[in-house]
């Protein structure tokens, strides 16, 4: 029998089972296989059974998700009515707002093509391979057709990690390394999430996130949209639409829903705390660390290669100072390209028999909690540090570790002169900040070596 044909058999250790465990030895174990040092731990028959076994699942769960998408599905038209005023919305916070627009108008538009009744604008194309030869069936909806090129095959999310890393100075963090804990502790949220999910899956019966799915919600913890997209492309494509609206609708709130978590965790005289000058960075250092950092990730977590090669490769070309032209290009032509044919993609998956659910509230709740994890994290290591160090950090900082680059810096500047208007934290707020992205890649990395 054949893995498709076999469809319909479910077993309780399934992938997307009610009683899925996660095994804490045998996840470090699977971790550890995908590094460089994956000889020191030889695969034993059972594994290489059991590695096969779970291949063949999710190549079943991908047949079943592709096999929903292509089946053309009715829903009453008040549905798809909500979900263009969704869309209405969004790009009425996008305008009148200035909450991401360049992704929420987008987003917004895609959302609306995908619930026009009958014009199919977001099917996906049908290809048939016949005696070994692919045939197409049907070329799908042109929206179908970008997502099917970018999302599912995972060159978006990328191809904006280039354009992010050619516009990110790394200097901040080079010049004050310590700051990269601060956005690693950030990624609290990302782990803190994903348990929170498993138990609103266990104690609420209309929610049903399987483990896989529970890892590509949390990432909406760090605040980074791409990697949001890239990791549940892998692991959750049916939930792709509502956790991408969830991570750049938080991305936007960010100047709202940071301040008042950082009062609340910081005092008047540590918002007080001025920072000395960062020293400066020399050039040679600049062209050396994203070499480094991608040899690194290549060595203990390849999973993380393709996000973290993509930004390192971005910020190479614009250190190196011999390739303006590809710098300005991937700064604005191709990321703005990229953009448009992201958001709009994203916005094809909120198609209404997808988006109004109950797992949707669920994601809507636990990306607020995960971004306020991500911030109380972010602040509270900050503190601790404090503790030990003779040259004192300003807390607020802490909170620029997440990945919303650079709004989260920026905010933390805001705040800082609130109390003390001759503060200047921008730069300072940097270091955590571009920590942060390289930390959400990790994270989204160690959860694709698990369970990808």
């Amino acid at each position: 029998m054949s893995i498709i044909e076999n469809t319909e058999e479910t077993t309780e250790n399934d992938i997307g089972g009610s009683s899925e465990k996660l095994d804490i030895k045998e996840s470090i174990i699977s971790l550890l296989r995908n590094t460089a040092f994956g000889g020191f731990f030889p695969k034993s028959e059972e594994d290489i059974a059991e590695e096969k076994l779970k291949e063949e699942r999710s190549i079943r769960e991908k047949y079943e998700i592709k096999l929903h998408d292509i089946q053309i599905k009715k829903v009453p038209l008040w549905q798809n009515l909500i979900m263009i005023f969704v869309g209405l919305v969004l790009i009425y916070l996008a305008i009148a707002k200035g909450f991401e627009p360049l992704l929420l108008i987008p987003i917004g538009m895609g959302g609306i093509l995908a619930n026009i009744p009958v014009a199919n604008i977001a099917a996906i194309p049908v290809v048939q391979v016949i005696n070994n030869i692919p045939v197409t069936l049907s070329a799908g909806g042109f929206l179908g057709q970008v997502y099917t090129f970018g999302i599912e095959a995972g060159l978006f999310p990328l191809f904006i990690f280039m354009g992010v890393g050619a516009m990110t100075d790394f200097g901040p963090l080079i010049a004050n390394p310590k700051t990269a804990l601060l956005g690693a502790a950030a990624q609290i949220g990302i782990f803190g999430t994903l348990l929170g999910a498993m138990l609103l899956s266990a104690y609420v019966p209309v929610i049903t996130f399987t483990l896989r799915d529970a890892a590509s919600i949390g990432i909406i913890g760090g605040a980074d949209g791409p990697t949001a997209i890239f990791t549940a492309s892998k692991l959750s494509p049916s939930l792709l639409g509502a956790i991408a609206v969830a991570a750049y609708s938080y991305m936007a709130l960010v100047p709202i829903i940071q301040p008042p978590i950082m009062k609340l965790l910081t005092t008047e005289e540590e918002r007080k705390i001025v920072m000395k000058q960062l020293r400066p960075v020399s050039k040679r250092e600049k062209i050396i660390f994203p070499l480094t950092v991608i040899i690194l990730i290549a060595l203990l977590l390849p999973d993380a290669a393709p996000l973290i090669g993509a930004l390192m490769f971005g910020n190479l070309i614009r250190e190196s100072g011999v390739t303006e032209r590809l710098s300005k290009t991937a700064q604005n032509e191709f990321i703005n390209i990229v953009t448009i044919l992201l958001g709009l993609s994203v916005g094809s998956k909120l198609a209404a028999e997808k988006f109004l659910r109950f797992e949707t509230i669920g994601i809507l709740v636990l990306g607020l909690v995960a971004f306020s994890m991500g911030t109380a994290g972010g602040v509270l290591l900050a503190k601790l540090m404090n503790l030990f160090s003779r040259e004192k950090i300003n807390p607020l900082i802490g909170a620029a570790g997440v990945s919303a680059v650079p709004m989260a810096a920026r905010v933390a500047n805001k705040v800082g002169q609130e109390s003390n208007p001759q503060n200047f934290l921008l730069m300072h707020a940097m270091g955590p900040n571009v920590s942060g992205v390289i930390g959400s890649a990790v994270a989204a990395g160690v959860l694709l070596a698990i369970l990808g």
